[in-house]
């Protein structure tokens, strides 16, 4: 199966369990259901869901154990992106090519909005029927995506990114926004995945670990590179808007051909992590070169 068979297959199959978790609109309080499900079925690459099957399947993990933790990694990542766009933060108008949730909704509705998700995502983590059975493991998961989502990950790195509107941070400081923004999440993808297997071997999650910090820092300097190179009606957001807002970019403080470099370092890297795990990881290998080429 080429990955582009396999992105189809499990777009498609995230797509119908994620409708099926999410409350429905004609439920109360309806405003706010209607709100959850326009931030979260309202388009996307799915990349994060994605990189939970495709490692599943490098591991042998039964697909019905994945469904919920691929659900729960985009459901927060969709919940940081409501709340991201808010006046408070972005002031951002378009995401996904439609107006941001705050936009189409109001800015108390899509606040909300995102603190339910988040919620969603635990109850899913803790309650799904389907997951694997043991307790540690099960924990292990669900540690993954909080630690991903709080100060030291996703959280964290949005506050380092408000720091530096306006400022000239060094390459580290910029790594660390980027990988703890855009690469916790991603790089949880991976381990929620492994940790589905059911006797996790420590160096495999290591290896795997490894490979996701790579491929989380390589997809956020791609992110900056788009901003520049991009179009708004491919990307489906506003162009150029980091430049705008005089946010620090890979590109702003190292340049574009360097940027493109580092990203390219960063996929051989992703890619020599998996070298322990032969042609069952040919997929993620795959998906590594599609993170650092992809045009949206």
């Amino acid at each position: 199966m080429s990955l582009e068979h396999r992105l189809k297959t499990f777009r498609g199959r995230i797509e119908d369990y994620l409708d099926s978790k999410l409350p429905r609109e004609d439920t109360a309080p309806e405003r706010l259901h209607a709100a959850m499900r326009y931030a979260v079925l309202g388009g996307g690459k799915r990349v994060r869901p994605t990189l939970v099957y495709l490692t599943g399947e490098t591991l042998g993990v039964q697909i019905e154990r994945l469904d919920a933790p691929a659900a729960a990694v985009e459901i927060i990542h969709a919940y940081s992106l409501v709340h991201d766009d808010l006046p408070a933060m972005d002031d951002d108008d378009l995401r996904r090519g439609r107006p941001t949730c705050h936009r189409a909704f109001d800015e108390a509705t899509a606040i909300l909005a995102g603190d339910a998700l988040q919620i969603l995502a635990f109850e899913l983590l803790s309650g799904d029927t389907a997951m694997i059975g043991n307790p540690r493991n099960r924990l292990a998961i669900i540690r993954e995506l909080a630690v991903a989502s709080g100060t030291a990950g996703m959280a964290g790195g949005q506050a380092i990114d408000l720091w530096a509107q306006g400022r000239a941070p060094d390459v580290a400081t910029l790594e660390t926004m980027h990988s703890l923004k855009t690469g916790a999440l991603i790089n949880a993808s991976v381990l929620m995945a492994a940790w589905s297997a059911d006797h996790p071997d420590p160096a495999l999650i290591d290896a795997l670990g490894r490979f996701g910090r790579a491929i989380g820092l390589a997809f956020q300097i791609q992110d900056d590179i788009l901003d520049i190179e991009g179009d708004t009606e491919t990307l489906g957001k506003t162009a150029g808007a980091d430049s705008a807002r005089d946010k620090p970019t890979y590109p702003s403080v190292v340049g574009l051909e360097r940027a493109r470099q580092r990203a390219a370092e960063l996929c051989d890297a992703a890619i020599d992590a998996l070298s322990g795990l032969g042609e069952s990881a040919t997929a993620l290998r795959q998906m590594a070169a599609y993170i650092v080429r992809r045009d949206y």
